[in-house]
């Protein structure tokens, strides 16, 4: 589990077809063989560790469904490393399961921000709602606006020097998970004949509050 806050921006030092090396310094610090880290949002389990690098194993599923096959020598990823319960939650719950890639449409500079958008796949869209959440390459963002194809968000000076957002131009394709849990009111409503309702939610523990 994850919160979409980037902790650092790493290095791909070599990449091969089921095998990452990044370097890094941060989220070093404590980390352990078998540790989960997310890469780009996409979560891996750490396999070897050195004094500036960690190499995670990818299999063919994760290569199919995020950007992680496109990484090079030299690329930059945002690292982040698995929540700790009782830690603050700055982001929102992020489980690093990406859901498909998307790609940037425009990059537009406005005052200190810079306004992104991203075409969605059409499986997702039921997901994306105006300022909900949504995580790109791991980071979590609000959603400023949307329509029947693509969304955009806001992204503040921070999020631009501290992740790899900042560097991104139209044509990157990015990595995409909806907020769970979108995913899981969907599937609610998928099971109900009658729609959500209330009294469907109520079923399932979900009550209105006086």
């Amino acid at each position: 589990m994850f919160t979409g806050i980037v902790e650092e921006v790493g290095i791909v030092r070599e990449t091969n077809s089921h095998r990452l090396l990044i370097e890094a310094k941060k989220v070093l610090e404590g980390m352990r063989i078998s540790d989960s880290i997310a890469v780009n949002g996409a979560c891996l389990t750490v396999t070897s560790l050195s004094s500036n690098t960690f190499s995670a194993d990818v299999m063919p599923e994760t290569l199919h469904r995020t950007n992680l096959g496109e990484l090079h020598y030299g690329t930059q990823v945002n690292l982040e490393r698995a929540l700790v319960m009782g830690g603050r939650l700055g982001g929102h719950l992020v489980l690093g399961h990406v859901d498909d890639v998307g790609e940037i449409i425009s990059v537009t500079p406005e005052e200190a921000a810079h306004i992104m958008r991203i075409a969605v796949p059409t499986k997702l869209m039921p997901y994306i709602a105006n300022k909900g959440f949504i995580a790109v390459d791991g980071a979590s963002l609000t959603i400023a606006k949307l329509d029947d194809f693509s969304f955009t968000v806001s992204l503040i000076a921070y999020t631009l020097e501290h992740s790899t957002l900042g560097s991104k131009r139209p044509g990157d394709r990015v990595n995409l998970e909806v907020d769970v849990i979108a995913r899981y009111v969907e599937r609610l409503k998928e099971g109900s004949s009658q729609g959500l309702t209330f009294d469907f939610l109520e079923e399932y523990g979900i009550r209105e509050k006086c």
